[in-house]
C-alpha cells in the first residue's frame, strides 16, 4: 500500500476513535450518598462489591473476639510534622479529608503501608452517635479512619484500592468528654470548606496526637471500604480505647458543613455519614489484648461497685466477729457448767474415804 494511503488511513482510524463514546466514567466517581435514592440500600446496585462479602464496618462483639498474642504494636513514622509542609483540607461531599504526605508510614502490618489521607463520620446535633463500627452493639460520637495502601506492593493508593491487601485503615473511635486540642487543628478549619469541592491548606501537625491512650491496643480483622465502591481489600486496626472530644467540638462536625455545592438551591447538611454496620459471616476478630470480664454488677459505675464490696466485706467480717464471740461465749459457759458437775463428787468421795 502506498504511504499517503497508509497515512490517510491512520488520520480515518484516529478521527474515527476519536469520534467513539468516552468509556464510563469510574465507579467511585457515580453519585451516591447516605440516605435518599442513592442512598445506602442501593449501592449495590452500582458497585456490587457493597452488596459482597467482607464488608466493613461491623459489630465488635465478645462471641467474635479472639486474643491474638502475635499482633504487636504499630509503629508509626514520620508522624511529628511541624507546620510545614501544609495539608490539604478538603470538602468531598461525604466527609471532610486531610490529604497526609507520603512519608507517613505504618509498619507492623505484615507490609510498608503509607499514608494516603484522613476523613472522619458522625451522626448530627440530635442523635450524637455516628461511629461506623460498634463495640457491644453500642456507637460512639464520631469515628476517625488514616488510610494507607501497600506500597510494597502498589505505587499509589488509586491503584492499591481494588487489589489483594492493597489498603490499610487505622480507625479511632471518639467519645463526648473533655476538649481535644489536637482535634482543633481540623476543626478550626471547617468553615473553609464549608461545601462540597472546596479546599484549603491548613498547618501540618503531628498525626500521632489524633491517637488514643494505648495503642498497642486494638481490633484486627479483614473488610472493605465503607463507601462506594467497598472493595473488601482493607485490612482494619479499630483502637480499643476511645479519645475524647467536647461537645463544641463534635457541634462543629454536625453543623459546619454541607454535601452540596455552595450555589445548590437545595443545600443539604452534612450529617449522619456513617454507613450501618454489615454481616459478619463466618470471620473472627482478633484482638491484641486480653479481655477482661466485666465486673457482675454490669452498668454501676466502679466507685458504686468498690462501695459495694467494701460494705459486703465489712458486713461478712461483723458477721463473723459476732458468731467467734458468741462461740467462745457457749463454750466458756459450758466448760464451767461441767467443772461444777465434777469436782463436787469428787469431793464428797475423799471425805468419805477419809471417814
Amino acid at each position: 500500500m502506498p504511504l499517503r494511503s497508509l497515512h490517510a488511513a491512520a488520520v480515518l482510524l484516529l478521527v474515527a476513535l476519536k469520534e467513539q463514546p468516552s468509556s464510563p466514567a469510574p465507579l467511585n466517581g457515580s453519585k451516591w450518598t447516605y440516605i435518599g435514592p442513592d442512598g445506602e440500600k442501593s449501592w449495590s446496585k452500582t458497585y456490587p462489591s457493597c452488596g459482597g462479602l467482607l464488608q466493613s464496618p461491623i459489630d465488635l462483639h465478645d462471641d467474635i473476639l479472639r486474643y491474638n498474642a502475635s499482633l504487636r504494636p504499630l509503629a508509626f513514622q514520620g508522624y511529628n510534622q511541624s507546620a510545614s509542609p501544609q495539608f490539604v483540607l478538603t470538602n468531598n461531599g461525604h466527609s471532610v479529608k486531610v490529604k497526609l504526605p507520603k512519608d507517613m508510614q505504618v509498619r507492623g502490618l505484615g507490609a510498608r503501608y503509607n499514608a494516603s489521607q484522613l476523613h472522619l463520620h458522625w451522626g448530627d446535633k440530635n442523635d450524637p452517635h455516628g461511629s461506623e463500627h460498634t463495640v457491644g452493639g453500642e456507637h460512639f460520637a464520631a469515628e476517625l479512619h488514616i488510610v494507607y495502601y501497600n506500597s510494597d506492593r502498589y505505587p499509589n493508593d488509586s491503584f492499591a484500592k481494588d487489589k489483594p491487601e492493597g489498603l490499610a485503615v487505622v480507625a479511632v473511635l471518639i467519645e463526648v468528654g473533655s476538649s481535644n486540642p489536637a482535634y482543633d487543628k481540623i476543626f478550626d478549619h471547617l468553615k473553609d470548606v464549608k461545601y462540597k469541592g472546596q479546599e484549603v491548606f491548613i498547618p501540618g501537625f503531628s498525626i500521632e496526637e489524633l491517637l488514643p491512650e494505648r495503642p498497642e491496643e486494638y481490633y484486627r480483622y479483614k473488610g472493605s471500604l465503607t463507601t462506594p465502591p467497598c472493595y473488601p481489600t482493607v485490612l482494619w486496626t479499630v483502637f480499643r480505647n476511645p479519645v475524647q472530644i467536647s461537645q463544641e467540638q463534635l457541634m462543629k462536625l454536625e453543623t459546619d458543613l454541607y454535601c452540596t455545592h455552595m450555589d445548590d438551591p437545595s443545600p443539604r447538611e452534612m450529617v449522619n455519614n456513617f454507613r450501618r454496620v454489615q454481616k459478619f459471616d463466618e470471620r473472627l476478630v482478633y484482638v491484641s489484648f486480653q479481655q477482661v470480664p466485666d465486673p457482675p454488677c454490669t452498668g454501676l459505675s466502679p466507685g458504686i461497685v468498690l462501695s459495694v464490696a467494701l460494705a459486703c466485706g465489712l458486713g461478712i467480717c461483723i458477721v463473723l466477729a459476732v458468731s467467734i464471740w458468741l462461740l467462745r461465749r457457749r463454750k466458756s459457759s459450758k466448760k464451767g457448767a461441767n467443772k461444777g458437775v465434777i469436782y463436787k463428787p469428787a469431793i464428797k468421795q475423799e471425805t468419805e474415804a477419809h471417814a
